[in-house]
Parts: C-alpha cells; sequence; structure tokens
C-alpha cells in the first residue's frame, strides 16, 4: 500500500520536468525578443526596409540566414509597413549539396522562394591556386549572380544575413591585410548604383544567432567549400576576437559602437576631412571671437 511519503518523489520528478520546460520557454522567449529588437532597431536605424518593398532574402542553409529569414518573418505580421520576403537560394553546384533541404523547409512555412543554380563551384575550385583561400572569388561570383537574379525578379532590397562578428571581423581583415579602415555596413548601395543591399542582423551577437538557430532546429546545410581551409584568414581573425571577448567581457560591444561612432578629425584620411584647412578655420574662429568680444 502506498503512502503520501512513498509518492512525493514520484511527483516531484514531473513537477520538476515541467518547471525545467517552463524555464527553457521563458529564455526562449527573451531570447528571440532580444534578436527581433536588435533586428528591428537596426532596420529603423538605417531605414532599411520602405512601404512596398520586396525584400530578397538570401538563404545559404546556413544558422545565420535562417535566423534572418525566421525573424524577418516575424517582424512582417506586425510591421508599420506591407514589405514582402522571397527567399533565393544559391546553389553552386557543390558536389554532395542536399538539393532537397531548403525547398523542402521553404515549402512547409509557406514562403514564396527561388533556387537559383550557378556553377560556380567548379569555376572557384578552377580558377583559385593550389594552397590559396577560396573565399574572394567564391563571394564575387555569388555576389554578382544574386545582384542579376534581383533585378530579375524586382527586388528592391538584398537581405544578407551578415552579423555583429562579422561586421568587426571585416574590419580587422581590412586593416590587416588591406591598409584600409573599412568593415561590411548594414546597408549599402552597389558600385553600379543598382542594388541596395541591406544587413538586418548587423546588431546581433553570433553567440545569439547560434543558440536561437539550434532551438529552432534549422536544417543546417554545412559549406565545405570554404569552411574547413586551412589558411582563412578570417578564421583566424575571429579567434582573436573570442579571446577579447572572453578575457574582457563587453569589448566587442566597445568596438562594435565605435565603428558607428567615427571621428574623421581624429584619423588621418584626407578625403574625410580638410586638414589642409585648418589655419582658415582657424582664423575664420579667432574672427569671431573677436567680434563677439566687441559686440559685448
Amino acid at each position: 500500500m502506498s503512502t503520501l511519503t512513498d509518492a512525493r518523489p514520484h511527483d516531484a520528478e514531473p513537477a520538476s520536468e515541467a518547471a525545467t520546460l517552463a524555464k527553457q520557454k521563458r529564455e526562449f522567449n527573451k531570447l528571440q525578443k532580444r534578436l527581433r529588437r536588435q533586428v528591428g532597431n537596426a532596420i529603423i536605424d538605417y531605414g532599411m526596409i520602405q512601404e512596398g518593398d520586396k525584400v530578397m532574402v538570401c538563404l545559404s542553409g546556413g544558422k545565420d540566414s535562417y535566423t534572418m529569414l525566421e525573424i524577418l518573418r516575424n517582424l512582417q505580421r506586425n510591421a508599420p509597413v506591407n514589405f514582402s520576403l522571397v527567399a533565393v537560394n544559391l546553389d553552386q553546384k557543390q558536389p554532395g549539396f542536399p538539393e532537397h533541404v531548403l525547398p523542402e523547409y521553404l515549402d512547409q512555412l509557406g514562403v514564396d522562394y527561388h533556387i537559383l543554380e550557378k556553377d560556380t563551384y567548379s569555376v572557384v575550385k578552377e580558377k583559385t591556386p593550389e594552397g590559396k583561400t577560396t573565399c574572394a572569388l567564391c563571394s564575387r561570383l555569388r555576389r554578382g549572380s544574386l545582384y542579376g537574379f534581383a533585378e530579375e525578379i524586382g527586388a528592391t532590397k538584398i537581405a544578407l544575413g551578415h552579423h555583429r562578428e562579422d561586421i568587426l571581423e571585416t574590419l580587422f581583415l581590412n586593416m590587416f591585410f588591406g591598409g584600409s579602415l573599412k568593415a561590411m555596413p548594414p546597408k549599402l548601395l552597389s558600385d553600379d548604383g543598382k542594388n541596395i543591399v541591406i544587413r538586418p542582423l548587423a546588431y546581433c551577437r553570433e553567440a545569439d544567432i547560434a543558440e536561437f538557430s539550434r532551438l529552432m532546429e534549422f536544417p543546417i546545410i554545412p559549406c565545405n567549400l570554404c569552411g574547413s581551409q586551412p589558411n582563412l584568414q578570417r578564421q583566424v581573425v575571429k579567434e582573436m576576437l573570442a579571446e577579447w571577448e572572453a578575457k574582457h567581457p563587453g569589448r566587442l560591444e566597445n568596438m562594435f559602437k565605435a565603428v558607428t561612432n567615427v571621428a574623421p578629425s581624429q584619423l588621418a584620411d584626407r578625403e574625410l576631412f580638410d586638414f589642409a584647412g585648418l589655419e582658415e578655420k582657424q582664423a575664420r574662429m579667432q574672427a569671431d571671437r573677436i567680434d563677439l568680444f566687441q559686440e559685448l
């Protein structure tokens, strides 16, 4: 015959499991709200999406682009402006690429989409010397294909899934290897003036995106073209930034703020600031002070 005391351990286990599930749900909701807020703020701050825009969401099958699509779909429901989304995947004909994954996922969501087939993989492998990284050429070919397709389907904006760390990594790559102080802007007009590129995840931490992707159980498709290259400088920079953040929490946040808070007069670019005209400016300021003193 069971007693009340005997029953307590059995009752406690379901209660504990329910409490754990409730906590996990709260944490997920907090994470989703944070990502939605950050994406919404980036869209507002940079005027990324306007009334009637057709946003082409570039979907690679990685955690970043999946998260971007999901958050944009969430925001679309309550946005103060009307805009449409169309997902586009560039099938680069990499060997072993699971062509069924994205169509099945997007059909399940009911999202409008296109699969653009371009054999850029063969071009990259043919043109890239042995031991060299493929990223530069691959990125250029991919960008050209997507830009052209955006025009074909009448997309007014092209959304890419670059996040905060991507922007900072690019900043340091350009400083270390390109001799220039530039990163990835949240909003960009293409060189030919035909396309506007937006990066809605610009304010989002990669760790948050990775956790959201894990919890959402997105069907991730790994890139076997560039992800495992031994000479990939971006990976070296990524590890450097991760080490800095681990030793000095908040450093990456401050670095990103610096990207949005530039003082041209404190740098050395003669195109951005008129260093040669400082004497003339000084003379004007001194004359203004004298005039003000005489009036008093």
